[in-house]
């Protein structure tokens, strides 16, 4: 693809999350990488790359256009797109970059978008040659790379079964973007589900294996010390994603992936929070309120991502080893996000990787390569010290 005219584009570079990207690939993109921004307003697109010391291309084009989506995807080696949430706005910019044989990397969280994708567009991503990957920021990046690091760590035998739990802790806010996302999935559970069945009865397990997602009880953790209930987000489906693509995961891989709260209490209450919020989720017009709550395009302020942190925790067995690996950063939601789209989009513009296509995940398309780029950037990988990981740990 030399003879496009980028190497890669930000769609929706003017909105919240997205200022943030366009400003950290400008500072971590060689110079001789030709970047792009994309959007609906060319005169925001100009006050984004007035701020970037660099010099970029600026590309107008809407996210509902099929047409510009595909002059886009055609001029492009990588397409980044923050412009969510992807249930509603997603699919004509899978359906162009699929059809272009163009990398198509997002930010999604939504379980939905990700299996409908799958039934729409691997194939022909498959036949073009492009590389679709999805969740490449907080989600879930370093749950689905936490989890091949640990594997990897572990030293598994082909024929073993293996057992990964990821325990996480974080502090931090969100935006209104992702807040948009979540209420969305969360009104469009059944369609999941549905989706989720239909793409594994295409795809089928991988021959002489069996991949789970673990559903652990809500209580004390055995591993951490610390009370645990199970996160119900997009990233363990994403890690057995892996799973099934890499044979090194075992003949058997199980995975559970858990949010740690400090206490009983604060555990209830995370729960009766969640439940509420889904279930006003569920009512148009509580939704429509709760959504104006916490509008699109705004997001947490420069002090408090600088107080955020996240620490994920992965307990790995198989065969009486056991291994404790550690991924960690600073604020999750956007300001390593930032890190996370922009090094995977350099990682599949300009790293020598072995060859993918079709909708496929980090840790299949990128993996040790990616995490090298993380670590370098201060996101951590790191093995713990034999029975680290209760409550006292660092």
């Amino acid at each position: 693809m030399s003879d496009r005219d980028h190497d890669i584009v930000l769609l929706g570079a003017t909105g919240f999350t997205g200022r943030l990207i366009a400003s950290y690939l400008a500072e971590a993109a060689p110079p001789s990488a030709r970047l792009g921004l994309a959007g609906r307003s060319e005169a925001k697109l100009a006050e984004v790359a007035a701020t970037l010391g660099r010099d970029v291309a600026l590309v107008v084009v809407d996210a509902t256009d099929p047409v510009g989506l595909r002059r886009l995807a055609d001029s492009t080696r990588v397409l980044m797109t923050t412009v969510g949430p992807y249930t509603a706005h997603g699919d004509p910019v899978v359906a162009a970059c699929a059809a272009a044989g163009t990398d198509y990397l997002d930010l999604c969280g939504e379980s939905e978008f990700v299996d409908e994708t799958y039934l729409r567009h691997h194939s022909t991503a498959v036949g073009s040659g492009a590389r679709l990957v999805h969740a490449c920021g907080f989600d879930s990046i370093p749950h689905d790379l936490g989890a091949q690091f640990a594997v990897e760590r572990l030293g598994v035998d082909p024929t073993e079964a293996v057992d990964v739990r990821g325990h996480v802790r974080m502090a931090g806010t969100f935006s209104g973007g992702t807040f948009a996302s979540a209420l969305g999935a969360m009104s469009r559970m059944r369609q999941a589900s549905s989706a989720r069945k239909r793409r594994l009865a295409l795809e089928g397990e991988p021959a002489g294996r069996t991949i789970t997602i673990g559903t652990p009880r809500l209580g004390r953790s055995a591993d951490t010390g610390r009370w645990s209930l199970p996160m119900p987000t997009l990233d363990p489906q994403i890690v057995a994603d892996s799973a099934r693509r890499l044979p090194a995961y075992g003949r058997s891989f199980t995975y559970s992936h858990l949010l740690d709260a400090e206490s009983g209490l604060a555990m209830a209450g995370l729960v009766a929070g969640v439940g509420a919020v889904a279930g006003l989720a569920q009512i148009p017009p509580a939704r429509k309120a709760l959504s104006r709550r916490v509008p699109q395009g705004t997001g947490p302020s420069e002090e408090k991502r600088a107080a955020a942190w996240f620490r994920v925790r992965f307990f790995a067995e198989a065969g009486g080893r056991r291994v404790v690996t550690e991924v960690s950063g600073g604020d999750p939601g956007y300001t390593e996000t930032s890190k996370m789209m922009s090094e995977a989009a350099l990682c599949l513009a300009f790293d020598d990787l072995e060859t993918t296509s079709g909708q496929v995940t980090t840790a299949e398309a990128m993996g040790p390569a990616l995490r090298r780029r993380l670590d370098a950037a201060g996101i951590t990988f790191r093995v713990l010290p034999e029975g680290i990981g209760g409550a006292d740990a660092p």
